[in-house]
């Protein structure tokens, strides 16, 4: 590489090396201005898009506010694009055993009727844990729960952390606390294309969600961390051991409904 005459700069070939400044001062000023537009309209579209995947989720809080609308999950949706297909049987909640709700409140999220959708003690305590250097606990809500399946995605990541929190305050802000409960029960993963708990009870134990027993309830309670290894309808004794633990505890949580029965 080396210099000519009059300072143009070559390469071992004797071909002239044209910098990008160089190559951007020849274009015409016509082309150059088209090129700096078709950028800046890109770019636009781009923040345009990103804007919208963030706002769309508080949007569809809104609209499901309406009881006659039955939201569905981001697996769901997955589901149908792979063309599986997936069992869902809506059911108001109403029509779903108390032991299940009582159950699912004692396994998952024992605050549920006293906190505005995160348990930032919960959540302080895996924070400190995870600065000690100590394996982190679970701290997922209920409400983060339920916005986790219907607008984001499953796996560890800060960024979907960052997106669950303030859309888990706006859920539980905008829905009452039985509406948030009836839509997570029936967006629920129970096994493999199995969605909500009518599925998860016809396909588990052959019964309607309405007649599930205690045992039954703790059983399908503590099967929802891990519904794919954690097989309600064939427990294992783990499974079992956990699901007494859980029957027991929701047989006392009556002070801890009050939001959902009166």
């Amino acid at each position: 590489m080396g210099q000519e005459a009059g300072g143009k700069e070559v390469d071992g070939r004797g071909v002239e090396i044209v910098s990008e400044e160089r190559e951007e001062a020849e274009l015409p000023a016509g082309r150059w201005t088209a090129t700096r537009r078709t950028w800046r309209s890109r770019r636009r579209r781009l923040v345009l898009i990103v804007l919208s995947v963030l706002i769309l989720p508080y949007a569809l809080i809104g609209l499901y506010l309406l009881e006659f609308i039955h939201p569905v999950s981001t697996l769901m949706l997955r589901d149908l694009v792979l063309l599986r297909g997936y069992d869902r049987q809506w059911v108001e909640f109403d029509d779903i055993a108390p032991v299940l709700v009582q159950s699912v409140m004692m396994s998952e999220d024992g605050q549920f009727c006293a906190h505005a959708g995160i348990d930032w003690a919960q959540m302080r305590g895996v924070v400190e844990d995870a600065l000690d250097g100590e394996q982190t606990r679970g701290a997922s809500t209920i409400p983060m729960q339920t916005v986790k399946n219907l607008f984001l995605w499953n796996g560890r990541s800060f960024v979907r952390k960052a997106m669950e929190l303030p859309l888990a305050i706006a859920a539980d802000f905008a829905w009452s606390k039985r509406r948030l409960m009836e839509i997570y029960l029936n967006v629920a993963e129970w096994g493999e294309g199995i969605y909500g708990i009518e599925a998860a009870a016809r396909h588990h134990f052959g019964v309607s969600a309405a007649k599930l027993s205690r045992r039954q309830a703790a059983l399908l309670a503590v099967s929802l961390p891990n519904p794919i290894d954690r097989t309600a309808g064939k427990p294992g004794r783990g499974l079992r051991r956990l699901a007494a633990v859980i029957e027991r505890r929701a047989g006392r949580s009556g002070g801890y409904i009050t939001c959902l029965y009166d």
